[in-house]
């Protein structure tokens, strides 16, 4: 199906995307942004990665909490973020 796009700030955008890049076909232009964004959101690491792999870096430097006394845990906490 195809696909036009009739706005002024898209079209604008696009040719500010052909001068960045030196081409000059703005659909091959529109191709080359969709699929960079589309890899790009593709190779981003998830939320749940990223916590995962700081736990893991936490655990490894023996910042581990027991779960087990809430109360220090949150004084440790607000301390930390100068709320003490």
């Amino acid at each position: 199906m195809p696909l036009y796009i009739k706005d002024p700030a898209v079209d604008t955008l696009v040719d500010q995307y052909l001068a960045a890049t030196g081409m000059t076909n703005k659909t091959e232009a529109v191709r080359r942004a969709l699929s960079d964004q589309l890899n790009a959101l593709a190779a981003k690491e998830s939320l749940t990665d990223r916590v995962a792999r700081i736990q893991l870096r936490a655990a490894e430097a023996g910042f581990v909490s027991s779960g087990s006394d809430i109360a220090a845990d949150k004084a440790f906490m607000d301390e930390q973020w100068g709320e003490d």
